[in-house]
């Protein structure tokens, strides 16, 4: 099995990637559990994506004490014995909040992290899921989630190239930056074997798949 190696896995991408759908797809094909983002339970979401200067701050606080329960129950875990997948990785809180933070309220940010953050097990493996902005702003659309509506193409453009410059330091696991732009990994079986043989080729600590240059 492709994935046979990897305890823990992380999917990543801007709004829009394809995060959640390739991490059931992914889990439901090792039999693995999942860990997944709650953005729905988040109360502040749908009203930054209106008034962001506003609600940036509780928006991103909620955000992180959620992780941190997260990031508890899953140090507690036989990590060795359950196979996890993750549709976000717990590094990324500071991307965020970089991007959408004043400077002072970033300084607070930073420290109340400093001082709760327990440290959070690295994944095996980092999926990186790109798209162009067109494509996340269309599947966002099509999807339809009513706390997404307000969010504007400025800041989903904003949020890619923040994506792009994280990923472009990151070094703490092993990365495969995936170009989804013309894949369905979680409906089309052919793409999604493409995606498991490509991950059952990696040898380096960051690799691309990109169909038909690969």
């Amino acid at each position: 099995m492709p994935l046979s190696k990897y305890r823990y896995i992380v999917v990543e991408g801007p709004i829009g990637a394809g995060k959640t759908s390739l991490t059931k797809r992914l889990a439901k094909y090792c039999d693995a559990q999942t860990l997944l983002e709650k953005p729905q339970d988040n109360p502040f979401l749908a009203r930054f994506y209106e008034d962001a200067a506003r609600y940036a701050l509780p928006t991103q606080l909620f955000f992180l004490f959620q992780r941190l329960d997260e990031v508890r129950e899953l140090t507690q875990m036989d990590m060795f014995r359950s196979r996890t997948i993750a549709d976000y990785l717990f590094d990324k809180d500071d991307l965020f909040a970089r991007l959408n933070l004043s400077d002072d309220e970033y300084t607070l940010y930073q420290s109340i992290y400093r001082n709760l953050a327990p440290q959070a097990p690295a994944p095996d493996l980092v999926i990186y899921l790109q798209a162009t902005v067109d494509t996340l702003v269309e599947r966002v659309r099509r999807r339809g989630h009513r706390y997404e509506r307000p969010i504007q193409d400025e800041y989903l453009a904003r949020l890619a190239d923040s994506y792009r410059e994280f990923f472009h330091h990151y070094s703490v696991a092993p990365v495969l930056v995936v170009n989804s732009e013309n894949l369905n990994f979680a409906d089309n079986e052919a793409d999604f074997k493409l995606l498991l043989d490509r991950i059952g080729r990696m040898r380096g600590q960051r690799e691309y798949f990109n169909v038909g240059s690969d």
